[in-house]
């Protein structure tokens, strides 16, 4: 006969080591989601606030380069057709590479093409055919971003997932600063003593080399196995295939977590608020503040970014080992707590020390959050829909910030620079209580995925 207690006595489950934790980040999957984030971060700057440089240079106004923004719009609505790169078999690519790597690589190419016609057009004579080579490669970007996504939800379990979000980070801001920093300075070398102001040819040269940095990420996808997902069911026609590519992956959602969906949409809606709302305003504090340029240039390319990746491998590996919730609670926390740093830098004045304190705790704490939250988003997910679903939550989680950031301009001229931080700090508080709460009723669900559970 058995014993009674068999069933409700259950085996303590140890912690890793934090040797066994930090090994994660050599393990092939991690260093393979460095390389492809890389590939991801590069195209951002280069069609937006590297693109407004070089456009300004040649002597476009300042309106139609703020219009030309609206090419960021593509990130936003990436969900639109992230369905299709979720079922749709690319010809040829997708039975050679996998339904993800092919998905990948075509992106990555097209990338390099719309990098390379970019490099090719002086803006000065074809203005229109920069602008819709920068449209070709902000879509092929916000389609690389769907499709490495999955590749990286399905690469590994939720005990991985900050690990594999830190790594993707890191890559995705070396990428950056090497798309933002690193063109400038290629082009600066490769301009001609004495000649004019813009030099077509010096440009050129940068974002050529941008062009074939994007090899990077097409020599890791074919280097990679194809990560294994569902097997597909196949459809009947054109209604059934919509039905499962747009359909399913929403209504998969509402009926896996039912009532308490409600409550991790509106935890993803405001999760970075705090962020966001008070990233706006950052610039123009500085700028009033009295610090130079090269002193914001500084504090941020080093300490900031040094303490950004720290933070994201910390939240990495406390998300490993604490768990993704606790490490959740832990970066909201942090990230509206920075933002009371700020607001005691409002009372100091011109203090570069100061500047680099609260730069870096602030690039820690959203470090953290990040690869908290990555590896949040990736848990909610169904594997049979990866690319959809995770497309919605991560351009959902920007759609109120960045609305409510619009107003903060407003706020600033009436109270001022302390209590506006202030109140961006106040607005994480609903972000404390929405964390508890889904980490509460999250024991109360069966697992969603293997190995998802809520933190003890």
């Amino acid at each position: 006969m058995s014993d009674p207690t068999a069933s409700t006595a259950q085996p303590e489950a140890s912690r890793p080591t934090w040797g066994e934790t930090l090994r994660v980040y050599l393990e092939a999957p991690t260093l393979r989601m460095l390389f492809l984030g890389f590939s991801a971060g590069l195209p951002l700057l280069l069609v937006l606030g590297t693109l407004g440089f070089r456009l300004r240079e040649a002597g476009i106004d300042r309106t139609t380069i703020g219009f030309l923004s609206w090419v960021g719009l593509a990130y936003g609505v990436k969900w639109l057709w992230a369905p299709l790169v979720d079922r749709l078999p690319l010809p040829l690519l997708t039975r050679w590479l996998g339904r993800r790597r092919s998905w990948l690589l075509l992106a990555q190419v097209v990338i390099a093409l719309g990098l390379t016609g970019m490099a090719l057009t002086d803006p000065r004579n074809a203005l229109n055919a920069v602008v819709w080579f920068a449209v070709l490669v902000a879509f092929a970007s916000a389609t690389q971003d769907i499709a490495l996504d999955a590749f990286r939800i399905e690469s590994a379990g939720t005990e991985r997932q900050g690990a594999l979000a830190a790594a993707y980070q890191t890559g995705y801001r070396l990428a950056m600063i090497w798309a933002g920093a690193g063109v400038l300075w290629i082009a600066a070398r490769a301009e001609i003593a004495d000649a004019s102001a813009y030099q077509h040819a010096a440009w050129q040269t940068a974002y050529l080399v941008m062009a074939l940095s994007m090899g990077v990420g097409m020599v890791t996808v074919l280097l990679s196995p194809e990560p294994v997902g569902r097997p597909l069911a196949p459809t009947r026609g054109v209604a059934q295939w919509l039905q499962v590519a747009l359909v399913e992956p929403f209504t998969d959602f509402i009926r896996r977590y039912r009532w308490h969906a409600a409550l991790i949409l509106g935890l993803i809606a405001v999760y970075r608020i705090s962020d966001v709302v008070m990233g706006i305003m950052a610039n123009p504090f500085y700028v009033d503040m009295g610090y130079t340029k090269e002193e914001v240039a500084t504090v941020s390319k080093f300490f900031g970014v040094i303490m950004t990746l720290a933070g994201a491998f910390l939240g990495g590996a406390l998300s490993l080992r604490l768990g993704v919730m606790r490490t959740l609670m832990l970066g909201a926390v942090l990230s509206a707590a920075s933002n009371l740093l700020f607001a005691w830098l409002a009372g100091r004045g011109h203090d570069v020390m100061g500047l680099v304190f609260v730069v870096s705790a602030d690039n820690l704490s959203g470090g953290i959050a990040s690869a908290a939250f990555v590896a949040y988003l990736s848990s909610l997910t169904n594997i049979q829909y990866s690319a959809t679903q995770y497309a919605l939550f991560s351009s959902m989680m920007l759609l109120l910030p960045k609305w409510l950031a619009g107003f903060s301009g407003k706020f600033v001229d009436a109270f001022g620079y302390a209590p506006f931080f202030i109140w961006t700090a106040a607005l994480g508080l609903p972000v404390l209580l929405l964390v508890w709460l889904a980490t509460r009723n999250l024991k109360t669900l069966p697992p969603q995925r293997p190995g998802i559970v809520a933190d003890d």
